[in-house]
């Protein structure tokens, strides 16, 4: 009885071992740095518009500065397809992206908490 259990045991250790050695052929081919940049900055660039909205929405937002908040993120658009547009984002292009980016998230944060309130 106790050689059986053995056995056993030892095939379920090397039926685990195979599981996890051929999981990896299962597993998708690694995303490019500049695809992963560019995929990181259209989220962002969605999170900032809802974070305009959503001050619009609670009134934190004036029309004026929702209008050129909503300049700002069309600007960044921009940016991001020109550095696409080749097939390849750069690691400059990357870090030009990015600081927009900064610039447009600390203004939003700014127009949210000035104390201005849209009218009406």
């Amino acid at each position: 009885m106790q050689f059986a259990h053995r056995t056993l045991r030892a095939a379920a250790a090397i039926a685990v071992g195979l599981v996890v050695v051929s999981g990896g052929a299962f597993a998708q081919a690694p995303t490019p740095p500049g695809e992963r940049q560019a995929q990181r900055a259209d989220h962002r660039q969605a999170r900032q518009s809802d974070r305009i909205t959503h001050g619009v929405e609670s009134n934190q937002i004036t029309g004026r500065e929702q209008a050129r908040l909503e300049r700002q993120q069309r600007h960044i658009d921009g940016m991001e397809r020109r550095s696409k547009a080749d097939g390849q984002v750069t690691a400059r292009e990357a870090v030009r992206i990015e600081h927009a980016q900064d610039r447009a998230s600390r203004n939003i944060f700014r127009a949210r908490h000035n104390r201005r309130q849209r009218g009406g």
